[in-house]
């Protein structure tokens, strides 16, 4: 069952992981760019221009050199999605957690933060109905104890005032943001990062100046841009790649090790120390990703008749014929349609596995 699991986990989990890997790391990075008298809400804006102007350059680069993308690119039907993306994830979010920092401490902040990874799982299994059972509960649960045991700093009780709600109110968006990123994952996702990080980055950037914050020197904007375009675009870019793999939840509770990672980061950037409390959190984080690698979620399932466009090869999900206007080759890129079918095997609620399970 292991080895069929790590199968099933392949390449969503690394995938996941990775994304997680890159946005913890640019936490610490960025605490440095704060450290050297950026604004924060001038930082956020800033790292999201470093995301889609880096990725910009990637997407029309290709273009430039004549290597086209296999991707399937946002079609009408999406830019309503999009739009909504942008909306709670790059301009409510932020701005909530700026509103919110203002009035709160930053240990009740950061446990706060951790509502994120709870609000998207919780979206995705109440609200979009993604199959859940004990082991991913608990495999979750650890990850997300490990998280709050990270963040939290003591010294008094946690508030439930204005501050928190709105930073409260910022998880709730951004869990909204990744449920509402899944009906985009058949798209190119350098596309959907690249749109997410120009919109979100112009407008956090233009309230920032209009509150009074002023530009930093070239290094810092430079810096900020660079940790942008990888903590922020290529990791959006590997989630919601996950996001096809692995559905939300899945994606979610692997990406919230990123604070974990960014903290063993800190050990060697800013030299603190290994402390019982981080070995004790490794082991809570270790122990829900390796509930969550050995899940084997296996069952008789239909699957209705589906029209869609997206990256693929010729799987056992994938028995379509080809006109004369499809691209050779694969992976590739042209709509297609599956027919009905029904059969047993090991999946996730991948592009092909959204379907309903009885309880």
């Amino acid at each position: 069952m292991a080895n069929a699991a790590r199968i099933l986990a392949w390449p969503g989990a690394p995938l996941a992981l990775a994304s997680a890997a890159l946005f913890g790391a640019s936490t610490p990075l960025a605490k440095a760019l704060l450290g050297g008298g950026v604004n924060p809400w001038l930082l956020a804006g800033l790292l999201y221009i470093g995301s889609g102007a880096g990725l910009a350059v990637v997407h029309l680069g290709g273009r430039v050199v004549g290597r086209q993308s296999a991707e399937a690119r946002l079609a009408g039907r999406d830019w309503g999605w999009m739009a909504l993306v942008v909306l709670a994830g790059g301009i409510a979010g932020p701005l909530l957690l700026m509103l919110g920092l203002a009035s709160t401490p930053a240990s009740s902040a950061a446990l706060f933060l951790n509502l994120e990874g709870l609000a998207t799982m919780a979206i995705a299994w109440l609200v979009f109905r993604e199959n859940v059972d004990w082991r991913l509960l608990l495999g979750a649960a650890a990850i997300l104890a490990g998280a709050a045991i990270l963040s939290w700093r003591g010294g008094g009780a946690v508030g439930v005032g204005l501050g928190p709600l709105l930073i409260a109110g910022a998880c709730l968006a951004w869990g909204v943001d990744n449920n509402l990123t899944r009906k985009l994952s058949a798209s190119d996702p350098v596309q959907i990062a690249m749109l997410k990080g120009l919109a979100a980055g112009a407008v956090n950037l233009s309230l920032a100046l209009a509150a009074g914050a002023t530009l930093p020197a070239a290094p810092l904007i430079a810096g900020a841009t660079l940790v942008g375009f990888f903590g922020y675009g290529v990791s959006l870019v590997l989630f919601v790649l996950a996001l096809r793999h692995l559905g939300t939840a899945r994606t979610g509770a692997y990406f919230s090790t990123a604070p974990f990672i960014g903290a063993g980061l800190s050990l060697s950037i800013f030299g603190e120390p290994l402390t019982a409390r981080l070995a004790v959190v490794a082991l809570l984080m270790g122990l829900g990703v390796w509930l969550h690698l050995s899940e084997r979620h296996d069952h008789e399932h239909t699957h209705e008749a589906l029209d869609h466009e997206h990256r693929h090869v010729h799987d056992k999900h994938h028995r379509h014929a080809h006109g004369p206007s499809d691209p050779p080759g694969e992976p590739h890129t042209h709509r297609h349609r599956h027919a009905p079918m029904r059969h047993k095997h090991p999946h996730y609620p991948d592009l092909h596995h959204r379907h309903g399970h009885a309880h």
